[in-house]
């Protein structure tokens, strides 16, 4: 429900109607700046705020005859004017409507999604500190590393998303900005003054420059900005579906009663959420590209950028809405399994403490090489037992590569046995995750 919400106010922002109701306010901000400058008179411009307004089925009717949209948007409300319409529009250009109207739809469509990020970090922190201990394995290259905490992975995740809390609130400031600088942008009709009252009126700044457009630059930083954010949503994502495989099982999305995974096989539980994510931000990358494109107009502006802004600025944004609202879901209801990651951590045999022993043996006089060499022949030979299927631990419960360690004499003759079980102690691991907490959520 929070989704189908979320997208209806983002669409809602994107609308024919939307679009138009956001050129009129530029245009109704122009008439009081003129009336401040003392051009328009007081009545006139009262008449014009007061009676001002358009109907979108009467502009698609004036624009199948002028085929130029603004023309038939300024014709429509002249149509809703007396002779105080003279004045709307007047000394400004398309560019100065639809550029600071754009502006308008992108700074409100951008707080929803500045919104989205701070809810999607909570739901990450409340998980965090939730799982703050538990332990798992840390894996490179998909194969065991060391002990971490499930803590630690999503202190990672929230690191990086207030990354992208900072990048969207630079790129807030980047696009709020807002033109009335005439076709050529010299100001040769309107003068700079006029600019200035309008988008303070707007809540915009003046672009300090312009020729016939807003600089799409601008634009594209949007862009880059909501595909960077994607693509780390996608990671996370990633993540998901690969603790939700069998063989792993160490998170699961939430699965709902009633809920089906296949329609031949009733048994399956699919990862269908973070599936669908990854596909949604391959989306909204790949509108980046286009926007980096229109970058380059021909002299002060062509159109080629128009066709493609129609396209990728709402879908990026009701995209990425959609996908924040979707991650958050999976990441408040995630299901996680601390036994199965305990039961992932101990399947390797104690691997995991490699490094742990190999490091003290260099404090015991040992060179590095052969250090390495001695941790490495006892792992190989894990490995080995572990590929034939013998247990990972014995009736004790000592792990395989401690029995390994243990028996090796020419590590016994620089480490004591007390030495070799210590490294084999879960807390060297989690000693300084409070540290690192206290790093990431200040």
């Amino acid at each position: 429900m929070v989704e189908r919400y979320s997208r209806i106010e983002m669409s809602s922002k994107w609308t024919m109607q939307a679009k138009y109701q956001a050129w009129l306010d530029v245009e109704l901000a122009a008439v009081k700046a003129w009336n401040k400058l003392g051009l328009i008179p007081d009545i006139d411009a009262k008449k014009i705020i007061e009676n001002a307004k358009f109907n979108v089925e009467r502009i698609d009717e004036i624009e199948a005859v002028t085929r130029h949209d603004l023309i038939a948007f300024t014709t429509s409300v002249s149509e809703s004017l007396g002779e105080e319409s003279r004045w709307f529009h007047y000394g400004m250009t398309s560019s100065d409507t639809v550029d600071t109207a754009v502006a308008l739809q992108m700074k409100s469509s951008l707080e929803l999604i500045i919104e989205d990020v701070l809810m999607v970090m909570e739901s990450i922190k409340t998980r965090a500190f939730e799982h703050k201990m538990t332990l798992m394995v840390g894996r490179s290259h998909g194969i065991h590393g060391e002990p971490i905490t499930f803590g630690l992975v999503l202190a990672v995740w929230y690191d990086e998303m207030a990354r992208h809390l900072e990048n969207l609130e630079q790129t807030m400031k980047v696009i709020s900005v807002g033109q009335i600088s005439g076709a050529m942008g010299n100001f040769a009709h309107a003068p700079l003054e006029l600019e200035e009252i309008a988008c303070s009126e707007l809540g915009l700044a003046p672009a300090p420059a312009s020729n016939q457009v807003i600089q799409r630059d601008r634009y594209a930083r949007l862009a880059t900005a909501l595909a960077l954010l994607a693509s780390s949503i996608e990671k996370f994502a990633v993540q998901v579906r690969h603790w939700q495989r069998t063989e792993v099982y160490e998170c699961e999305e939430y699965f709902a009663a009633g809920q089906k995974g296949s329609s031949a096989m009733p048994h399956k539980r699919n990862p269908i959420l973070t599936e669908n994510i990854t596909g949604l931000a391959r989306i909204i990358r790949a509108y980046a590209m286009p926007a980096m494109e229109n970058v380059a107009l021909w002299h002060e502006r062509d159109i080629s950028h128009s066709s493609t802004e129609r396209f990728w600025l709402p879908d990026s944004f009701i995209t990425s809405d959609f996908m924040l609202h979707r991650f958050n879901s999976v990441i408040s209801k995630l299901t996680i399994m601390p036994e199965n990651m305990m039961k992932n951590l101990n399947l390797t045999g104690g691997l995991v403490f490699s490094q742990r022993v190999l490091l003290e043996l260099p404090k015991a006089g040992v060179s590095r090489e052969d250090a390495y060499r001695i941790i490495q022949r006892n792992a190989m030979k894990v490995w080995e037992e572990i590929q034939k299927g013998r247990p990972s631990t014995n009736e004790k419960g000592e792990s395989l590569y401690l029995q390994y360690l243990l028996s090796d004499e020419e590590l016994r003759a620089k480490l004591s046995e007390e030495q070799i079980r210590e490294c084999f102690n879960y807390d060297y691991y989690t000693k300084n995750v409070d540290a690192i907490f206290k790093r990431v959520f200040k």
